[in-house]
């Protein structure tokens, strides 16, 4: 998996860039399939914002933006969006799997003699 920094209006250091390529990393361990994800900072004199664009498997996106006057604390939230946003999802493709089909076995026609 990749971890794309670009900053905006400004400079991080390499001590920073790799905190957040470490609390990106950890974006894998709510969903497996991640296959890239893309960190934008924009540091603003007066707020600083993070957007977070983490894609999965099957052109599946999430998207995740942020504002606040530390840096660390817009990447966290916006990092708290996407988890949210993952573990949605797999829940929902979970389940989705779980479920039994229409045409299956449980939808059996009606017995026999009955009206």
């Amino acid at each position: 998996m990749q971890v794309k920094i670009s900053v905006r209006h400004g400079h991080l250091s390499d001590a920073a860039q790799q905190t957040i390529r470490d609390k990106a990393q950890k974006l894998l361990h709510y969903f497996e399939r991640l296959t890239f994800i893309e960190v934008t900072v924009d540091l603003q004199e007066d707020a600083k914002s993070v957007e977070v664009l983490a894609t999965a498997e099957h052109k599946h996106e999430f998207v995740a933006r942020e504002t606040n006057g530390e840096m660390q604390v817009a990447l966290d939230m916006a990092l708290d969006k996407v988890v949210h946003q993952l573990r949605r999802y797999k829940e929902k493709i979970q389940d989705h799997r779980r479920t039994p089909s229409a045409g299956g076995p449980a939808a059996a026609p009606p017995a026999a003699g009955r009206p």
